[in-house]
């Protein structure tokens, strides 16, 4: 009989919903604070943990900025996905398209050239030494203007070659896709794959999906489950061949069932849905771990996990012989545990 959570942490798979601000633990956050002569209001990893407390996006939120400020430096950013990195690389994870929030560091001073210069050596280190490729995804935030995503998307052009793609994060109320809609029009023009972010039970939810699918024409969409109150939109994303980035474990901070049914019905109707890790250090659970929690709510079976890690190849934005290699890997590794 397989062992569901050692295939669930052993799958080969790729990450395809991260913030990398998301993965700032504790211990991390008193180390870049003593670097950085930062006095915080916690003085112990429990005091720091205690804090996260979620009921909303809007109460997660109100942590998960204040704690950006340790990170002042390239080599901060550097350190924060390195750890990123080498703890997906044990949980399977052989490709991650990282989110950043540039705008969370240069609203409060910190340059742009620091932010991403950091990450893109960590991103350089891990494939050289954990053997894990990595691309990063600018977010623009969705509560600050319109011109100001303008300006960063403007200012990110002379990295062109260090970003994959461009998403909307942050507080989704009263802060609609078609807010960003002229940003998301010259960044595909410029070469930018795009996503955004229709997070769950928010109000409007079917109708941002309805606009980020038909109106953005974005390439991908992260968390998205509440597509399923319209199957139309859901004939139409599978038409598209659109991925899904879901993420159980931090749904499960603000729904009883971690959206594990509309999870499960999206993979039966043969949509790209994923399972990713969200902002693991705030939800704790990393990418194995949210595999491993879906599991054991919707009683999916080894093939169940096998075919979610397909869907995280095939929904990537990897360039088809990479992709193609990444399958035949799994396809191995399934092989050699038992799972047809």
């Amino acid at each position: 009989m397989t062992d569901l959570a050692a295939l669930a942490h052993g799958l080969p798979k790729a990450e395809l919903h991260l913030h990398l601000e998301g993965t700032l633990e504790p211990e991390l956050k008193f180390a870049l604070a003593e670097r950085n002569g930062i006095e915080l209001a916690e003085t112990t990893v429990e005091q720091v943990r205690a804090t996260y407390d979620f009921t909303d996006l809007t109460s997660f939120l109100a942590v998960y900025y204040p704690a950006m400020q340790v990170l002042q430096t390239a080599d901060d950013f550097h350190d924060l996905a390195w750890a990123y990195l080498q703890k997906a690389a044990s949980q399977g994870v052989v490709h991650a398209e990282m989110f950043f929030d540039p705008q969370a560091h240069t609203s409060r001073g910190v340059p742009f050239s620091e932010v991403i210069g950091g990450y893109r050596r960590a991103i350089v280190r891990a494939e050289r030494e954990l053997g894990v490729s990595g691309e990063l995804i600018l977010c623009f935030l969705r509560d600050f203007s319109a011109e100001y995503a303008m300006a960063t998307l403007m200012e990110a052009l002379a990295y062109k070659p260090w970003i994959l793609g461009v998403g909307l994060d942050s507080d989704e109320r009263g802060n609609p896709p078609e807010k960003f809609a002229a940003v998301f029009a010259r960044a595909r023009q410029e070469g930018f794959l795009l996503t955004m972010h229709c997070d769950i039970d928010q109000v409007g939810s079917i109708d941002n999906i309805r606009t980020v699918l038909t109106g953005i024409a974005v390439d991908r969409i992260d968390h998205g489950t509440n597509i399923v109150e319209d199957p139309s939109l859901v004939a139409l994303a599978i038409e598209k061949g659109i991925g899904f980035t879901t993420c159980p474990v931090s749904n499960s901070f603000v729904t009883e069932q971690m959206k594990a049914d509309e999870i499960v019905q999206l993979l039966r109707a043969g949509a790209k849905v994923t399972v990713n890790s969200d902002d693991p250090a705030y939800f704790g659970g990393y990418v194995g771990d949210n595999y491993a929690a879906l599991a054991a709510q919707a009683s999916l079976s080894a093939a169940d996990l096998v075919q979610l890690a397909r869907n995280s190849f095939e929904a990537s934005w990897l360039t088809p012989a990479r992709r193609d290699a990444y399958l035949a890997d799994l396809e191995r590794y399934a092989a050699e545990h038992g799972v047809a």
